[in-house]
C-alpha cells in the first residue's frame, strides 16, 4: 500500500516581501477610536471653526472620555509604558513647569496658564502613551495626526484668506484661523508631512491616495503660510530624508521632496521667492536691530534665564517680563504702549520661564526623541524592512518618527511652542514605538524592556508577565 504523498508548499521567493497583499489594519476600539477623533481635532483645530461646536468643548469631552475609560478598563492601556525614559522626561518636565510658578514673576499668571492649557497637552500626551500598546495601536494614532493635518491643508488652501501684513509685501494667512497663525501651521504640517510619508510607505491603494494628497496640500499650505522658519524647517526635513533614510530608495526620496516643492510652486503667491531669499541676508532685516525683533529678544531672554537661572520667570510668563521689567519699560517713551512681545523661540521660552534645569530637560525630550530613535533603528533586524506588515511598519516608523522630531527642532527654534501639544504628541508616538519594539524583541533594548518587564510584574502582583508571544 502507497502511503499518501505529502503536499508541500513552493518556496517562497527570496526578496519578496511576505504578505504584500496585505497592510496593517487601524485599531479604532473605543480608547483609540477617541484618541484618533482627538488627534484629528487637536491638529487641525476643526472645531474651533464653527462656533457652536466649540461651545460643546470636544477636545475636553474626549479627553475626560479617554481617562475615565482607561481607568475603567486597565487591560486595555499599558501603564508599564510610563517606565521608559521619554514619559519620566514629560513628567519631569510638567513637575518642574509647576514648581516655577510660585518661584516666578506672577503665580496667578503661571498657574492659570497651566490649568487651562499645559495641563491638557500633558494629559493627551500621558493617555497616547498608555494607550498605544502595538504596532496597531501606533498606525492609528498617527494616522489621526495625518488627517488633522489633511484637514488643515485643506482650510489652509481654501478656506483662509489672505492678506499682506504691515511690514511686508507678501500676502499670507491671516485672520480666521482659530488658534494658530500663520508660522505656526508650517510647523503643525512639517510634523505631519513626515508622517504622511511614512503613511504613504506603509498603507495600500486607498492610503497611499490619501497620503499622497495630504504631501501635496502640505506642501501647498507651506506656501501660502509665507513663513520663513517653515522653510528652514523643510530644508532640515529635506536634509534629513536625503541622509538620514539612506535605506529607502534615493528615487523614492527624491520624488517626495519633487511632491512637496513641486506643490509649493504652484501655491506660492507673488513675492513668495523673494520672502524666502531674505533668509541668506538676515542683517537685513527688522529682525536684526529692531527692539522688538528676535535679536533683541533673544538678547533680553537670556538675560532672564541668568536672573531666574533655577525656576525661571514662570511659565508663560515672559511676555509679562517684557511688559513690566524688560529694558524697553525704564526707556518707554510718555504716551508710546510697549509691546509684550512673545519669545518667539521654543528654546529660549523653556529657559526663561523654567530656568537653566527646564531647558535641559526640555531639549533633552526634543534631541534624544531623535537620536533614540535612531539607535533603536540600527538594532532592529534589517530583514523588517521587507518582513510581516508589522516589522515593516516599525522599521519605517523607527525612521519617520525622529524626522518628525527634527522638523519640530528646527522649525520651533522659530516659534514660542515649548508648552505646546506637538512636541508631546510626537514623544508619545515615539514612547509607542519603544513599546511596540520590545514587546516583538524583548532582549532587543535591555533597559527598555526591563522597565517594562518590571511594569509588567507590578500590574500581575510580582508575577512576570511574558514580553513577547
Amino acid at each position: 500500500m502507497n502511503p499518501t504523498p505529502v503536499r508541500t508548499a513552493p518556496p517562497r521567493p527570496v526578496g519578496r516581501r511576505p504578505l504584500a497583499s496585505a497592510a496593517l489594519r487601524l485599531n479604532l476600539d473605543p480608547l483609540r477610536g477617541a484618541l484618533f477623533a482627538l488627534m484629528v481635532m487637536a491638529v487641525s483645530r476643526l472645531h474651533q471653526y464653527h462656533p457652536f461646536v466649540a461651545r460643546l468643548r470636544p477636545l475636553l469631552l474626549l479627553v475626560a472620555f479617554t481617562g475615565l475609560y482607561a481607568f475603567l478598563n486597565p487591560g486595555k492601556i499599558a501603564a508599564e509604558n510610563l517606565r521608559l525614559k521619554p514619559p519620566r522626561l514629560v513628567m519631569a518636565i510638567a513637575i518642574w513647569a509647576c514648581l516655577s510658578a510660585p518661584f516666578g514673576i506672577s503665580l496667578g499668571g503661571s498657574a492659570k496658564y497651566i490649568l487651562d492649557e499645559f495641563s491638557k497637552a500633558i494629559l493627551l500626551c500621558l493617555i497616547l502613551m498608555v494607550a498605544i500598546r502595538n504596532p496597531r495601536d501606533l498606525l492609528t494614532i498617527i494616522w489621526g495626526y495625518v488627517i488633522g493635518c489633511a484637514v488643515l491643508s485643506y482650510f489652509s488652501l481654501f478656506v483662509f484668506g489672505m492678506k499682506k501684513s504691515a511690514d511686508s509685501d507678501v500676502a499670507r494667512l491671516q485672520g480666521g484661523m482659530a488658534t494658530f497663525d500663520a508660522n505656526d501651521v508650517g510647523l503643525v504640517l512639517l510634523i505631519g508631512l513626515a508622517l504622511s510619508l511614512l503613511t504613504f510607505q506603509v498603507s495600500q491603494k486607498h492610503g497611499k491616495l490619501v497620503s499622497g494628497f495630504t504631501i501635496l496640500g502640505i506642501g501647498g499650505a507651506l506656501a501660502r503660510s509665507g513663513s520663513r522658519g517653515a522653510f528652514v524647517g523643510l530644508v532640515a526635513l529635506g536634509i534629513g530624508l536625503l541622509f538620514m533614510l539612506r535605506s529607502i530608495p534615493i528615487t523614492k526620496r527624491l520624488g517626495f521632496m519633487f511632491a512637496t516643492v513641486f506643490a509649493i510652486a504652484i501655491a506660492a503667491p507673488p513675492g513668495y521667492w523673494d520672502q524666502m531669499k531674505t533668509i541668506a541676508s538676515p542683517t537685513k532685516d527688522y529682525n536684526w536691530d529692531a527692539p522688538d525683533g528676535r535679536r533683541a529678544v533673544a538678547e533680553r531672554g537670556l538675560g532672564y534665564m541668568l536672573g531666574y537661572p533655577i525656576f525661571g520667570l514662570g511659565i508663560n510668563n515672559f511676555w509679562r517680563a517684557e511688559c513690566f521689567m524688560s529694558e524697553k519699560v525704564a526707556n518707554r517713551i510718555v504716551g508710546k504702549g510697549i509691546r509684550c512681545t512673545p519669545p518667539h523661540n521654543s528654546y529660549l521660552q523653556a529657559g526663561a520661564e523654567t530656568g537653566i534645569p527646564g531647558f535641559f530637560l526640555w531639549t533633552t525630550m526634543v534631541f534624544t526623541g531623535i537620536t533614540g530613535a535612531n539607535r533603536l533603528r540600527k538594532r532592529l533586524p534589517r530583514a523588517w524592512e521587507r518582513g510581516d506588515p508589522e516589522q515593516r511598519f516599525l522599521y519605517l516608523a523607527s525612521m519617520y518618527l525622529p524626522l518628525a522630531m527634527v522638523s519640530f527642532a528646527v522649525t520651533s527654534f522659530f516659534l514660542t511652542f515649548a508648552w505646546v501639544d506637538m512636541v508631546y504628541m510626537v514623544t508619545a508616538m515615539i514612547t509607542g514605538l519603544y513599546a511596540s519594539v520590545a514587546a516583538k524583541l524583548p532582549n532587543l533594548q535591555p533597559g527598555i524592556s526591563q522597565a517594562l518587564q518590571r511594569g509588567r510584574m507590578a500590574k500581575r502582583g510580582g508575577r512576570p508577565l511574558p514580553s513577547a508571544p
